[in-house]
């Protein structure tokens, strides 16, 4: 049975639920008119994808964005010759005048959209359109990135289609700056139907290379039907909520016009230009014009105001300052206690010296029609229709005089004069007559409002007045009059004093605010928020200004009448130039409400905000897709994603609130996630009253796609009450890696031992006692040490260390390092450690367990050498316990023992160079290498959530919860770059057998990943084994035999061998049987394939004569590459390994290749 007609409205509000959910299925079906009108009405937004854009948060106010980085988001080229757009990368291209790099990623895998260079000689146009896009708010701004070499192109054009006619939002013939350049356009309130296009024009002399990246739409979706409405605001017919200030302001902002038809709007009067001047009569240096017959003035409007239309008519003038262009209102009544209230829209194009001026004429028996500046505008703000709004109250009958000029080139505009009721002429005809421009107050020389000239309550605030410089003496207009000098405008706050008292240099931005003047600084806000001088009794901050007086005055963020999205700005006068060492010094406060660190982010950020000091900031993300939370899997968590927006500098901030200390001693534990080729560094930093930054935790690179626990102690002065803030700093290292935080929680009483441990913070609990110590080699010049540590593989890294030298620690003698206790175990767990000795005996470290009883787990007295060896203990399940390692002395001349990065994990230890990564990588390394372009190996397994395509299961179990470690060789461009992951040193072996088993999927044949085995050692590298090519949902196993005369790794490196592709490459089950043979794998079934390069059993003199070419070719290709990871980063290549023997069934490193000594 059908619904009654006044009953669906209302069941469809009910359905509704929460503000914009029309509908909450996610594969809803909604109405064509409600489809690409930046409104998301499933609760996927996926009624928002390729509408020239691909849906955005479902978050009111979030932008609607297309990076082009999957496809096109519904933008279609429509060019009629050969010069077209496409969908294209700089990898493709590594020549010719396009961009390098994308402006999403800034990297050579970024994806845009660009038309190439056409070499016809005929005029050409390459037009790209997007879908049919339905309403547009009168808020809505069109932001993009373009890139265009000067000449590279005639003309690029944005233009705007709708109803019946084509408007040009923006055009332009250069020249063009290098890089991208951002364009930001205001198409105004848009009805019904409308697209846009970007074209690029070349000619003869222009080979027309043009590229378009991140377009974005803000602020276009108009509001959606609403129960009720907020206290005070207006309920529209369409059901809609507005603002009380949208009201009668000459803009539908409902979507129906209802704001804008209200018995209250009847009483204003409303002035558009389109048949006259309307109350607005007397103007000098004023036109009445449109833009259908636009002149030859690029800043020219193209549209008018009221219709949005080339049609519309609106005033104009491009007056230059010497005679400025005034228009007058009549003369007003007084307005009493009531406000006199005028809307405006103004246009400021084409020149850095346009003006706009307002000023209040008031019959004042002591100073009649003495004009006081009101409002003052000035700047290029572009081709858009700015609102603003005065609120005016008079004693006296007054005018309102709006005064224009421009520079060369510009254009000043006016459109839709809006007066409120309060706003009542004076009957008949003025009094006095009308002033003359040059009885005007001087641009150069205004004037503060009297204090009768108020905001309305709750209205914004006045905005801090302009300094002006008045004509003195015989100075002329600008220049400053101080005693017998004349000072001009290019030494005017150049930091160096002209005048003697210094005049020159007091109004340069050196203010505390207490004066009215403001420093002479200006607010130049056009958009919503505006900055204003406030008395700190009106401010809702702290209470007290920077220098802690509970009185004072000080600049603060308020509410505007604009209505763009534009940033609140204020400036400084022109200041400079200024020397190298030159500091800027602010005192700035955020008003929030304190909370608890303690959140798991399902709610809100708790006490939580993000730093402002960088362009890469935490965002607080739903799970969906690849991200997902730790909490429930389905909840809240932070993520810190460096392509979203792209970030230029190198980090982000998120920080606590100041706060009470609640004991001695805290515990912060919480969860992190960093996953990606490129991840970067996570820190934790405490910040303390009276001191400096503590840093207490942190981890760099990727740590796999799973989700870690951590902690740390918190250690306060409780008795100095001092207050601390936390700090989570992630440093990015490329954009191919993301960073996440959940579950923060605070506990009082310290943190059991942590289960890893770098020393890179500090020393982890450790009691060093009176020998150990944290060190790092920075200086290059510690008396003992390793040259690097193992964490960084860098001087800057820390490590700990022991001096075994006699004067230090005489022989026989023991040095201990205690950890703090640890919590009971669960299941038996794997400690492993990473230990350097000196070349010198330095004696022996043993490690010990300490729980219900001591007892000795491992002794290791291993000759020194310049590499960090690994060791490993089983510690069985137990209560609490600590690890204590000791070094015993031998009395031998500089020596020493260090120790870095402990780990614990669950499960028994694995064998050397072996590994199932079911529970990590077991001491694989896969620090990024600086010349390899800084790319890493991860660990996932299939089950878990990833941005990369992975294995559906792995070797192991079979199952899509086992684990592997894989590396996406989607991240390399065309350069040939590689990833490797490295084993711990092996001691020389005449025979070992290497096997794994790895795959790779790569979506087409033309695309080549490549996998190889390499042998290092200090004296350069070896290919032992190599696969390739195009291989699909399969584990493949491979093997391969090796021998080395001395210490030596083996590396995995996975490289691209063809065009940049997604396709991961996988390893699993790697198994090294030290001194053992390989053995021919028996015939498997299914698909399963083995590739073995070395060692083949062969025979014959042919095969012989390959095998000398292959070892000619490979030292050629050593001498080429170089590298060695037990080097120094920076010291040259070794040649390589020389006289290598090729056996039939293995590869021996001859005992005559050695370090040398």
């Amino acid at each position: 049975m059908p619904l009654p007609g006044r009953l669906l409205p209302a069941l469809v509000l009910l359905l509704a639920g929460s503000p914009g959910w029309a509908w909450v299925s996610n594969h809803c079906r909604t109405p064509s008119d409600t489809m690409c009108n930046f409104v998301c009405d499933c609760r996927d937004c996926s009624d928002e994808t390729q509408c020239g854009h691909n849906g955005a948060s479902p978050a009111r106010g979030a932008p609607f964005a297309c990076d082009f980085e999957q496809d096109s988001c519904g933008w279609r080229d429509i060019s009629t010759s050969g010069y077209s757009w496409l969908r294209d990368r700089a990898g493709a291209a590594l020549e010719g005048p396009g961009p390098h790099s994308d402006h999403t990623l800034g990297t050579d895998l970024g994806w845009y959209v660009a038309v190439g260079t056409h070499r016809g000689k005929e005029t050409s146009t390459a037009a790209l359109r997007s879908p049919v896009l339905h309403e547009g708010a009168p808020s809505c701004e069109l932001r993009l990135w373009y890139h265009a070499a000067s000449a590279d192109v005639a003309e690029l054009r944005l233009e705007l289609t709708h109803s019946t006619e084509t408007l040009a939002l923006w055009q332009s013939s250069g020249p063009w700056g290098p890089g991208w350049q951002e364009l930001v356009v205001a198409p105004g309130r848009i009805r019904g139907d409308f697209w846009v296009t970007f074209s690029a024009t070349r000619n003869a002399t222009h080979r027309g290379a043009v590229a378009l990246d991140d377009v974005t739409f803000w602020g276009c979706g108009l509001p959606t039907p609403q129960a009720s409405c907020p206290l005070g605001h207006h309920h529209c017919r369409n059901q809609a909520c507005v603002e009380p200030h949208q009201l009668c302001d000459g803009e539908d902002n409902c979507g129906d016009s209802s704001d804008e038809d209200t018995p209250m709007c009847s009483h204003y009067l409303s002035t558009d230009f389109e048949k006259g001047l309307g109350l607005w009569d007397h103007s000098e240096g004023w036109t009445r014009n449109h833009s259908a017959s636009v002149p030859e003035l690029p800043a020219w409007p193209r549209r008018d105001h009221s219709q949005n239309s080339a049609q519309g008519f609106f005033l104009v003038s491009v007056a230059q300052p010497s005679a400025p262009a005034v228009l007058y209102s009549p003369e007003f009544q007084a307005s009493g206690p009531h406000n006199c209230s005028l809307i405006f829209y103004y246009y400021l194009s084409g020149s850095e010296a346009s003006r706009l001026q307002l000023y209040l004429q008031a019959q004042n028996p002591s100073a009649p029609w003495d004009p006081v500046l009101l409002r003052r505008r000035h700047g290029d703000l572009g081709a858009a229709w700015v609102r603003d709004r005065v609120d005016i109250q008079s004693k006296h009958p007054f005018r309102i005089l709006l005064a224009g000029q421009t520079g060369p080139g510009g254009v000043v505009g006016l459109d839709d004069l809006i007066l409120s009721d309060g706003c009542r002429p004076v009957l008949g005809e003025p009094a006095e007559p009308f002033p003359s421009p040059a009885n005007t107050a001087s641009p150069d020389s205004p004037k503060h409002p009297p204090a009768s000239v108020l905001p309305p309550e709750g209205s914004p605030g006045p905005r801090p007045q302009p300094t002006g410089l008045p004509p003195q003496g015989s100075c002329e207009p600008g220049h400053l009059s101080c005693g017998d000098l004349c000072v001009p405008p290019e030494q005017l706050c150049d930091f160096q004093p002209q005048c003697e008292g210094g005049e020159d240099e007091q109004e340069c931005g050196t203010t505390d605010f207490e004066l009215p003047t403001a420093g002479g600084w200006e607010d130049i806000s056009v958009g919503q928020l505006q900055w204003g001088r406030l008395p700190m009794e009106q401010g809702r901050g702290s209470g007290t200004d920077a220098s802690g007086a509970a009185a004072g005055h000080f600049l603060s963020l308020q509410r505007a009448w604009g209505q763009l999205t534009t940033e609140a700005r204020v400036l400084t006068p022109p200041l400079g130039p200024s020397g190298p060492h030159c500091e800027l010094h602010m005192a700035y406060y955020f008003q929030s409400h304190p909370q608890e660190v303690s959140c798991n982010f399902e709610r809100d950020l708790c006490g939580w905000h993000t730093g402002h000091l960088t362009d890469a900031h935490w965002h607080r993300m739903e799970s969906h897709g690849p991200g997902y939370d730790h909490t429930t899997g389905k909840g809240y968590f932070m993520l810190l994603d460096p392509t979203d927006p792209p970030a230029r500098g190198p980090g982000a901030h998120l920080l606590t609130q100041p706060q009470t200390p609640a004991a001695p001693q805290e515990c912060l534990s919480f969860w992190y996630h960093l996953y990606g080729p490129q991840t970067g560094t996570l820190r934790l930093v405490m910040r303390q009253d009276g001191k400096g930054d503590t840093h207490l935790w942190s981890r760099s690179g990727t740590h796999g796609n799973r989700w870690h626990e951590a902690w740390a102690t918190l250690h306060h002065q409780t008795v100095s009450g001092a207050q601390y803030q936390l700090l989570f700093e992630g440093l990015r290292d490329g954009y191919h890696g993301t960073m996440a935080l959940d579950d923060v929680t605070t506990r009082p009483g310290p943190c059991w031992a942590p289960k890893h441990c770098s020393f890179e913070d500090s020393a982890c609990g450790f009691s060093t006692g009176d020998y150990w110590t944290r060190q790092a080699n920075v200086t290059g010049h510690a008396a003992l040490g390793p040259r690097a540590d193992h964490t960084t593989e860098t001087a800057q890294g820390h490590y700990m260390i022991v001096d075994t030298s006699p004067q230090a620690l005489p022989r026989g003698h023991m040095a201990s390092l205690t950890s703090e206790e640890h919590r009971p175990l669960t299941q038996p767990a794997c400690l492993t450690f990473w230990y350097h000795l000196s070349l010198q005996n330095p004696g022996a470290l043993q490690v010990r367990v300490e729980g219900a009883e001591r007892r000795q787990v491992l002794s290791i007295s291993d000759h020194g050498g310049p590499a960090w060896r690994l060791g490993s203990v089983d510690v069985p399940a137990q209560r609490a316990w600590r690890v204590v390692f000791e070094a015993v002395a031998t009395g031998m001349e500089h020596s020493y023992i260090a120790l870095d990065d402990l780990l614990l994990q669950d499960g028994p230890c694995p064998r050397p160079a072996s590994c199932d990564f079911e529970s990590g990588l077991c001491g694989w390394s896969h620090l990024p290498w600086p010349g390899l372009g800084g790319y890493s190996w991860d660990w996932s397994s299939a089950s878990t959530p990833s941005r990369y395509p992975q294995p559906p299961v792995d070797h192991t179990l079979g199952t899509d919860t086992g684990h592997f470690a894989l590396f996406e060789t989607g991240v390399l461009g065309a350069g040939g770059r590689a990833a490797w992951l490295r084993s711990q040193p092996l001691p020389a072996t005449e025979a070992s057998c290497l096997r794994f088993w790895y795959r790779m999927d790569f979506p087409e044949h033309f695309y080549k990943g490549e996998l190889r085995v390499l042998l290092s050692s200090a004296r350069g590298q070896l290919a032992v084994w190599g696969a390739g090519g195009h291989r699909r949902h399969q584990w493949l196993e491979g093997q391969v035999e090796v021998a080395s005369a001395e210490e030596f790794q083996i590396m995995f490196e996975a490289t691209l061998g063809g065009q940049p592709a997604l396709g991961p490459i996988a390893l699993d089950d790697v198994e090294y049987l030290a001194g053992q043979h390989c053995q021919l794998p028996a015939p498997s079934q299914g698909d399963t394939a083995v590739a073995m390069v070395v060692p083949a059993t062969v025979g014959g003199t042919l095969l012989l004569v390959l095998l000398v070419l292959l070892g000619l070719l490979g030292r050629h290709w050593l001498q080429k590459k170089g590298g060695c990871p037990f080097r120094d980063r920076t010291a040259a290549s070794a040649p390589g390994f020389d006289n290598i023997l090729f056996n039939a069934d293995q590869v021996t490193l001859p005992a005559s290749v050695t370090r040398d000594p």
